[in-house]
């Protein structure tokens, strides 16, 4: 389906979501640099992807009135996603934080799933924008992973700061424990930790194409392939981020798995298993070294942070857990993370299921385990697609990062997957197709 044959509001709704999911790999660098030129917009400039989701939602249920298909609405995945909405806003008026942090914190908490419902509408009314999806996505990657390349290679460290990135907005790029021999870029997102989850989801995406002979052997696709695999290790590697590290390498082993249980005898399974166990091995004894106590371990022998990023996870995660203990219904939308700066406590929690129970409780944490792990399921029946077996196995990647990082609180790593997850649903399992 074209434009040309497309109604208006089909267009601009279409178009509107594209604009969401190729323009949020360069959120951090737009919102930064005019925020810097317009300071009194600033905020306003940072929510134009929830703004432009909001006008999208209203075009949704027209779109879904005149094809006479609220039926969609009653999908339990969107169902689900309606019940956690529900419960944020119930939580808006029983706990409230305050304006600014509760506005926030709902925007948080809240956009990436709309965005899936979203795109999900889309999918289902118009399919054959799926490939267009699917480019958009890929130019994105290309954009991301390009200027992480000149950043380690040829541009000078902080480069970023011309354009506003500063202590006060983000920097210009981070340090392991204050070691200069050891620099973290951001490339177009807003920080190490979210580039290397980023990295990491497109090196499986990558894996799973070529896993599935999906990558076309003219010149122009393979090297448009060479060029984001070089720039995912590269910003995988210079993002120094643990467990994005982990968490892609776990992620392919499920590709490779998927592909290649039937075709490899139990002799290699067992030697591939005693590899692995060499590795961690090795790892193990070289613990000592400065390669590995800097990069693996972030942790700086001859000085650095009074505080080690171990110790300040380790001392997250003890504090979110107790605080869920002892608070079943939370502490409100807008009470941890960024938003909660707004208020009037700070309260920073370093996983994203203890952030989410501290946001809205057991039951929005069971909601939200209920809504993935339904799309998981849905994907997982789709392995035989490529991007649905890279989404797969991407978001159990991700899923992992979450026990470290509030991975979902970044809105490029979070709309990007997620509209992935909603594309992927639609994908089609017949040889040949996309």
């Amino acid at each position: 389906m074209g434009f040309k044959k497309s109604n208006n509001i089909e267009k601009i709704y279409i178009i509107t979501l594209l604009i969401i999911f190729g323009g949020i790999v360069l959120h951090a660098p737009i919102s930064i640099g005019l925020g810097v030129l317009w300071p009194d917009y600033g905020l306003l400039i940072k929510s134009w992807k929830e703004i432009l989701m909001l006008a999208a939602g209203l075009m949704a249920l027209h779109l879904l009135y005149k094809n006479k298909q609220f039926k969609l609405l009653r999908d339990p995945i969107v169902l689900a996603v309606g019940a956690y909405a529900t419960l944020h806003l119930a939580l808006l008026f029983y706990m409230n934080q305050g304006f600014a942090s509760s506005l926030a914190g709902l925007a948080i908490d809240l956009r990436y799933l709309l965005f899936f419902v979203l795109v999900y509408i889309a999918m289902q009314l118009y399919p054959n924008y799926r490939k267009l999806f699917i480019r958009v996505g890929i130019t994105g990657a290309l954009i991301v992973l390009s200027f992480a390349l000149l950043q380690v290679f040829i541009l000078p460290r902080d480069i970023l700061k011309y354009i506003g990135y500063s202590i006060d907005t983000i920097s210009p790029y981070l340090t392991i424990d204050k070691n200069n021999d050891f620099i973290r870029i951001n490339s177009t997102l807003r920080g190490p930790n979210p580039l290397g989850a980023y990295a990491g989801m497109i090196l499986v995406l990558i894996v799973s194409a070529i896993a599935k002979h999906k990558v076309a052997k003219d010149k122009w696709s393979l090297g448009m392939v060479a060029i984001l695999s070089a720039g995912g290790v590269v910003a995988l590697w210079a993002s120094y981020s643990r467990s994005a590290l982990i968490a892609t390498l776990m992620a392919i082993a499920v590709v490779l798995a998927v592909v290649a249980f039937r075709k490899l005898s139990t002799k290699m399974w067992i030697t591939i298993g005693l590899v692995s166990l060499t590795l961690l091995g090795g790892l193990f004894l070289a613990r000592d070294t400065q390669f590995v106590s800097n990069v693996l371990l972030h942790e700086n022998p001859v000085g650095g942070s009074s505080i080690s990023s171990n110790e300040g996870h380790v001392n997250s995660l003890g504090d979110g857990l107790n605080q869920m203990i002892h608070q079943p219904l939370g502490a409100g939308v807008g009470s941890t993370g960024s938003a909660s700066i707004l208020g009037d406590k700070a309260e920073i929690i370093e996983n994203q299921y203890l952030f989410i129970a501290h946001e809205a409780g057991w039951l929005g944490l069971a909601l939200f385990m209920f809504i993935i792990t339904l799309i998981q399921v849905r994907l997982w029946r789709l392995r035989n697609n490529w991007l649905a077996l890279g989404v797969f196995a991407s978001g159990i990647g991700l899923a992992l990062i979450g026990l470290l990082l509030p991975v979902w609180v970044d809105d490029t790593v979070a709309i990007i997957w997620w509209g992935l997850a909603a594309i992927a649903l639609f994908s089609p399992v017949k040889v040949g197709d996309l």
